[in-house]
């Protein structure tokens, strides 16, 4: 095999529903084109947990082939406990400009690769000035839809010209006319990272320095989200997707979880899963356990632990969820229902079993819905996740909705009634939404050929 000519730099956040893309878009890189070279400068963030440091050597020891071109750097721990992009990424920079300085001062030898350039995470937008020093280009990765990058950079460019505010607008029935959706756009469903006082400066600024960008690699495809895609000019967009990690075998790890779902009908299992970050208070669990009895369909449930008030932390599970749910619901439901803990979403998405997926629509759980044919119930919790939840209801007509505009930080309480219809919804059999959802999973699929990008 040739050796490598070219060398990228990729700076990931290093949570799971970033890095894991990136690596894989990495590794996709690797595959088509044998002359590049990739290192991943992996930073750690007060909120980084084991599973980044496990995440990374699993790939280590499984990428064989690519382990003389795909490597790993860990950079030293930020001091601060405190978390705030802005502040967090400036203090960096030093440290991912010594490690790059590494890296071009090993490549003085004829035979080394050259620095190409960087390949950023969204939310790393200073680390573009580093770039600047060495001489090399920038691409974003955009870990989001096509849509809601066009969205954020249509709230930047509103703001600085017209002093617009989403913030003021997220109570009211205001409709915005944004030149990445076919639909007008409802305020009250402005995704919670964009009504967050102390982070919407710092994702507006994030917004400009996209536009200095060589380009910006996106994780979707042209048939998903194609109105969006069309309506970017500059800076490039590349749409790369799906970008998915879909080999990860639960089978052996959740051996129990697994088993069940081998007993259970073909599409019979609605499966309720809200991410690494999501959980709910007691009320709501309650709730939710109302409305999965009164459905009377079978299900798999992900309950979670909050972490403390005030404290930023990971959900956790529960050694007994019998004290956060109703009385005597384990009981009752034990013949078509199962509580768990944390899932193996994609094993359990991939199960014929599931019918139907209640979920925080983060897009690499929408994209993953989508690879597996399997129709989602929409219910937003934070970051992205409303826009998502919007476009995947109204824009696309491939979710049905439980809610849009839920947030957690606004204390809603969905009730029983209204979870319910929602599930029920997404079990029907011979909806139009579910063949939507089976057409363009065959898409998804189409679009990961070698020769169609």
């Amino acid at each position: 095999m040739n050796k490598a000519q070219a060398q990228l730099v990729f700076v990931p956040i290093p949570v799971m529903g970033h890095l894991v893309s990136t690596v894989e878009v990495a590794k996709l890189l690797l595959t088509r084109d044998h002359r590049l070279s990739i290192t991943v400068l992996v930073l750690e963030l007060p909120l980084t947990n084991s599973k980044v440091q496990n995440y990374v050597e699993s790939v280590q020891d499984s990428s064989s082939t690519l382990s003389n071109r795909l490597r790993f750097i860990d950079l030293s721990k930020d001091g601060s406990e405190l978390f705030d992009l802005s502040s967090f990424f400036e203090r960096q920079k030093p440290n991912v400009k010594d490690a790059v300085l590494k890296i071009t001062q090993s490549e003085s030898s004829v035979d080394s690769p050259r620095l190409a350039g960087f390949v950023l995470d969204m939310f790393c937008t200073p680390m573009i000035d580093v770039a600047n020093e060495f001489g090399v280009p920038s691409y974003f990765f955009c870990t989001s839809g096509a849509a809601f990058l066009g969205f954020v950079l249509y709230e930047q460019k509103i703001h600085d010209e017209a002093e617009f505010d989403a913030i003021q607008f997220k109570d009211s029935d205001t409709e915005l006319l944004v030149p990445c959706l076919i639909n007008p756009f409802p305020a009250r469903s402005t995704p919670s990272a964009m009504l967050n006082k102390e982070r919407l400066p710092y994702l507006r600024n994030a917004a400009r320095r996209f536009r200095e960008a060589k380009g910006i690699i996106v994780n979707t495809f042209l048939e998903l989200e194609s109105h969006a895609i069309e309506s970017f000019e500059t800076p490039p967009l590349y749409p790369v997707g799906p970008i998915l990690n879909v080999e990860l075998d639960g089978r052996n790890s959740h051996q129990e979880i697994m088993q069940w779902l081998d007993d259970q009908p073909v599409a019979s299992v609605v499966f309720l899963c809200f991410g690494s970050m999501g959980s709910f208070g007691e009320d709501q669990l309650k709730e939710i356990a109302c409305a999965l009895e009164h459905s009377g369909h079978r299900f798999l449930w992900s309950v979670r632990r909050p972490p403390p008030p005030g404290k930023q932390a990971f959900p956790t599970d529960y050694e007994d969820p019998q004290e956060v749910l109703p009385e005597g619901f384990l009981e009752r439901t034990a013949a078509v229902g199962k509580v768990i803990g944390w899932a193996p979403q994609v094993a359990i998405l991939a199960h014929p079993a599931i019918g139907g997926f209640v979920s925080h629509c983060g897009w690499n759980s929408v994209l993953e819905s989508i690879w597996f044919g399997v129709p989602i119930a929409t219910w937003p919790i934070y970051a992205e996740q409303q826009f998502n939840a919007f476009e995947m209801v109204i824009e696309l007509g491939l979710a049905v909705e439980i809610k849009m505009d839920y947030s957690k930080e606004s204390g809603m309480i969905v009730n029983c009634d209204e979870i319910e219809r929602g599930i029920r919804c997404l079990m029907e059999n011979d909806s139009e939404k579910r063949k939507k959802v089976k057409e363009m999973s065959e898409k998804s699929r189409m679009a990961l050929i070698e020769g169609r990008r």
